[in-house]
């Protein structure tokens, strides 16, 4: 149980991570959340199939396995990165119940699964990702707030009003992280579904975006948490890193088709 308060807002609570029990079985809100988000988003997929030409069947077999890749991915990516203490307890590899899941990596793990899929059905992979893109986004921001519930993934201490504060921020203001990028993602899913039904002019457009938009928060907001995954060269943030990259390798690809339509129109 967390005694959660925002003392610049006049909130406080009491926060139990365990949403209910079976026996000794505990079912805990994180879980229930991330499930959530994830039925959210391929409701939304679904929903959205016809409208970009894809096979539904095909579409739930890249799902299936996609989710499998995720979970492995998201895994792989923390191991990797924190192998200083694997390497030294190699019994608790496999141990996800206790945490240690990296978004990153279950994005990379997850796309990698479904394309593979895609590839071998002959779908159309660019169009699959302008959907699921979107997707991410509605369970990225709905899922964040299970750090909310474990009190996880905060940022460095802060006197803005809205500031967090809990047993595990050591009683002293911290960033909300997990709303900052609740709120991106949220926010991000409004704006590139506007695209895709105005806008949107090739396949893979929608999901270049997405790297581009989700990239640029996460720079950000993984600056001002305090828990993060660090390269072993210079010190930087993993997560910082590859969002950096992968936002101006998007944008490169992005200004690319730009210029090759451009040219096209002019001949």
């Amino acid at each position: 149980m967390y005694h959660i308060s925002f003392p610049g807002l006049g909130l406080s609570m009491q926060v139990n991570p365990v949403a209910f029990s079976i026996g000794s079985f505990n079912v805990y809100w994180y879980g229930i959340l991330i499930g959530c988000g994830f039925m959210l988003a391929l409701l939304f997929a679904l929903k959205s199939l016809k409208r970009f030409g894809i096979d539904r069947d095909g579409y739930i077999d890249c799902v299936l396995i996609g989710l499998v890749g995720g979970i492995v991915g998201a895994r792989l990516y923390y191991v990797i990165f924190r192998w200083d203490y694997y390497a030294q307890h190699l019994n608790e590899l496999f141990a996800i119940h206790n945490g240690g899941l990296a978004i990153y990596g279950g994005i990379i793990g997850g796309l990698l699964g479904g394309c593979i899929v895609a590839k071998m059905k002959k779908l159309n992979i660019p169009a699959i990702l302008d959907v699921t893109m979107m997707g991410f986004l509605i369970g990225q921001g709905i899922g964040r707030w299970g750090n909310f519930i474990n009190q996880e993934a905060f940022g460095s201490e802060t006197d803005l009003p809205w500031r967090m504060v809990s047993e595990n921020t050591g009683d002293v203001g911290v960033h909300p992280c997990f709303l900052y990028e609740s709120l991106w993602c949220i926010m991000g899913f409004v704006l590139l579904y506007l695209f895709s039904r105005k806008f949107r002019q090739y396949d893979g457009q929608t999901a270049l975006l997405y790297v581009v938009w989700y990239g640029l928060g996460r720079m950000f907001i993984e600056g001002l948490r305090t828990d993060s995954l660090y390269t072993p060269l210079f010190g930087l943030r993993v997560s910082q890193v590859l969002a950096g990259a992968s936002c101006a390798a998007a944008i490169t690809v992005l200004f690319v088709m730009y210029v090759k339509k451009k040219k096209k129109k002019i001949l």
